[in-house]
């Protein structure tokens, strides 16, 4: 149960916005003046009434007690989750000024509550039974398996020979070939049932467009789907750990068979990446007494929001089991047992020099590696030229950030919370630079989100 003096920050439940239109709207809501009969329990629910524009109230209410992060109802005809009136609600409860007094749901409120709750028990006795009946014939799972092998080696043959074509015919061939080709090889690969592989061919069409320096950046790619192709096809030559990284890479991501390991885990971070078919969140935990970093990844269809959503800064008492792989961060949340709840936790951090031979010796595990999870102790945002780095506070080393880095609003965030003064940042490193999620402020002061 969440109690009831625990309370969130403004940044923690602005980290839960879908996008920064809904953090603006949001903020502008966190106020009293739109809200009636807002209130919350013990139990972990918080309600109210938002007037809008129309001559009802919408109704608003937010289960907090969710192990598994926040669930919001709104009457609003919004199609973002959480809407600016969930955040807003969120925001007024965080305020702790008595805006959202202790009380008891309306019946609206507790019936959406009831209904959840009984809905999350059937799924677990569900789930418990379906454990229970066992995986089915091994026989016919073993000759499914077979057949998706088979197909995935013929779709990595001719990629291998698509390739090679391109290489032959010149690399400057590509940019009138025009995006079609890749679309269609990627949709040879999805009928190998090589999703991996297809990703990427994805990638390699958009890289002729990207700009100066392209034919570099294709060759590149093309080297590591080559790589990729080979390691594949001479798989049973591998070491064990990469095959299965192989495996992982080409689209055979298996399930989660490692032991639980429970730990108060730190929400590090959580934001959304989109395409025209999917939603993918990605929540980065770090364990307070194991020290290690994980990744949950969840999906959802184009235009709506995966499951769970962590506020960033809240820790988690769970267990979770790891996805096989050399180096794999991947994991999937098991059982939680309490609450996310607020705690002074803050993972340790390394230079930027010690960052990126981090990423060097994870590409040895991993060459298809974008980038690593890193937290950067007593770092600096400092511009460089007509780009921005983060330099430790001695001067000595830097990392560069990513483009993408650049262009969003995070790091101006990140800029007005150092104030020139050094900063605790987690994120991303790898060969485009340094991507910064989260920040701290020098002593005790709260995380900020920075996607």
């Amino acid at each position: 149960m969440t109690q009831q003096g625990v309370r969130w920050s403004a940044d923690q439940v602005l980290s839960l916005a879908p996008d920064a239109a809904s953090r603006k709207a949001g903020s502008k809501l966190g106020a009293a003046g739109p809200w009636s009969e807002a209130g919350s329990c013990g139990e972990g629910t918080v309600w109210g009434l938002c007037k809008g524009s129309g001559s009802k109230p919408y109704r608003t209410v937010v289960d907090i007690a969710d192990a598994s992060g926040p669930a919001y109802k709104c009457s609003c005809p919004s199609r973002k989750f959480p809407c600016k009136h969930a955040l807003g609600l969120l925001l007024l409860w965080a305020g702790g000024d008595g805006a959202v007094p202790a009380g008891q749901p309306p019946e609206w409120a507790g019936e959406w509550i009831e209904g959840r709750r009984k809905r999350a028990q059937e799924k677990q006795s569900a789930g418990a039974a379906g454990s229970s009946s066992g995986s089915g014939d091994p026989e016919a799972a073993r000759r499914r398996a077979e057949r998706r092998a088979e197909r995935i080696t013929a779709g990595a043959t001719e990629l291998e020979q698509r390739l090679a074509d391109l290489l032959r015919g010149g690399l400057a061939g590509a940019q009138s070939t025009g995006y079609g080709m890749w679309e269609e090889t990627a949709a040879r690969m999805v009928d190998a049932q090589a999703s991996g592989l297809a990703a990427r061919v994805r990638e390699l069409g958009a890289i002729p467009s990207s700009g100066p320096g392209w034919p570099v950046r294709l060759l590149e790619e093309c080297a590591l789907l080559h790589l990729l192709d080979q390691g594949w096809l001479r798989r049973e030559r591998l070491p064990e750990g990469l095959a299965t990284t192989v495996r992982s890479r080409i689209g055979l991501t298996g399930s989660a068979d490692g032991p639980p390991l429970r730990d108060r885990w730190l929400v590090l971070a959580q934001y959304d990446t989109a395409d025209a078919r999917l939603t993918t969140r990605r929540i980065w935990l770090y364990g307070a007494e194991s020290g290690r970093t994980a990744l949950l990844l969840s999906y959802g269809a184009a235009g709506r929001a995966p499951e769970p959503a962590l506020p960033v800064g809240l820790v988690l008492d769970a267990e979770v089991s790891a996805y096989p792989g050399a180096g794999q961060p991947r994991v999937t949340l098991g059982e939680q047992f309490a609450p996310p709840a607020p705690a002074a936790i803050r993972p340790p951090g390394l230079t930027p020099a010690e960052a990126a031979a981090r990423y060097g010796e994870a590409l040895r595990d991993d060459p298809w590696l974008d980038s690593v999870p890193v937290t950067l102790g007593r770092v600096v945002p400092t511009p460089d030229d007509d780009s921005w780095q983060l330099a430790d506070a001695d001067g000595r080393t830097a990392l560069p950030l990513t483009p993408t880095a650049r262009s969003r609003p995070g790091l101006w965030r990140l800029v007005s919370l150092s104030g020139g003064a050094p900063v605790t940042v987690f994120g991303e490193c790898g060969h485009r630079g340094f991507t910064p999620l989260t920040a701290w402020p020098e002593g005790a002061g709260e995380a900020v989100s920075l996607c």
